[in-house]
């Protein structure tokens, strides 16, 4: 049993928890996640490692609400205690050699790359971050990327805060510029990496896409995670939990990632919807 140290509400969706769990916060790096269920009838969930520290043992993660398992662990609070959290999995973010960064996150993707330009910080490259949400209601670590970025841009879908429009706008302005990069390195939904991908192409700058697919066990054996990349006009198979997250965007099918993550959209709204009703009988009773 893994104990939770802390919970913070980050937006009206979005919950941060710090948990109790030395192994992993001893070997987690950027890009990795781990697996939790919440308790013993529960699923497993990937969750991305949104930071460590080490002397405490604790890991934090961060989720949004968006299904059954979410909406269960939602409701647990510090010094309650989580089934399982095994990790870290999959493999880090390359970090060697890149000198200057643009780290564009998108929603719940920025818990992702908060972390990400956190390390190319730590390392000292020259860190540019762009990060989007629907509204200004849903913003999140802002100040987080501040801290980390020798140039950040906020941008909302509505305006509401920060930079009219979506993430690629900024993105174009500095490589039309002449802005250099290294690597581009993009986190969010499958709709918008697609784009910051489309919008760097041009320019001939490597992009780094974090694949988020439907992953069960964590090991490459269930083979539900995995994506197909385009090398040479040959279609190749690989398994986000172990030769990713991070992938050359260049490389990436989105289209079929997004019919794949469309998959079990009817079902998990079945089962969300029977964990809320289960959840407000529960707090009813």
């Amino acid at each position: 049993m893994y104990r939770i140290a802390s919970r913070k509400v980050l937006n009206p969706s979005m919950i941060q928890l710090e948990v109790e769990a030395p192994l992993v916060a001893r070997k987690a790096k950027p890009g990795q996640f781990i697996i939790l269920r919440v308790n013993e009838e529960g699923e497993r969930i990937p969750l991305t490692v949104a930071g460590t520290d080490p002397a405490a043992g604790t890991v934090k993660i961060i989720f949004q609400v968006v299904g059954a398992t979410t909406e269960l662990l939602k409701y647990k609070m510090e010094g309650d205690f989580l089934q399982d959290f095994v990790g870290p999995l999959g493999l880090p973010t390359h970090t060697e050699g890149i000198r200057s960064v643009c780290v564009v996150g998108g929603g719940a993707g920025c818990a992702i790359a908060m972390p990400v330009a956190e390390e190319f910080h730590r390392l000292g490259a020259e860190v540019t971050s762009i990060i989007g949400f629907r509204n200004k209601d849903l913003l999140i670590l802002e100040d987080e990327f501040r801290s980390f970025s020798d140039e950040l841009v906020v941008m909302t879908d509505d305006g509401s805060y920060g930079r009219h429009g979506n993430v690629t706008v900024p993105l174009k302005e500095m490589l039309e510029a002449g802005k250099h990069f290294d690597m581009i390195i993009t986190i969010g939904p499958l709709i918008m990496m697609k784009f910051v991908v489309a919008a760097a192409k041009p320019f001939g700058v490597p992009v780094t896409v974090s694949m988020n697919p439907i992953m069960i066990d964590g090991t490459g054996m269930c083979g539900g995670c995995r994506i197909t990349l385009v090398r040479d006009g040959q279609r190749v198979t690989k398994f986000a939990c172990v030769d990713g997250p991070d992938f050359n965007g260049y490389e990436i099918d989105f289209d079929e990632a997004m019919s794949r993550g469309r998959m079990y959209a009817e079902y998990e709204r079945h089962a969300y919807e029977e964990a809320c009703n289960l959840m407000q009988k529960n707090i009813a009773g």
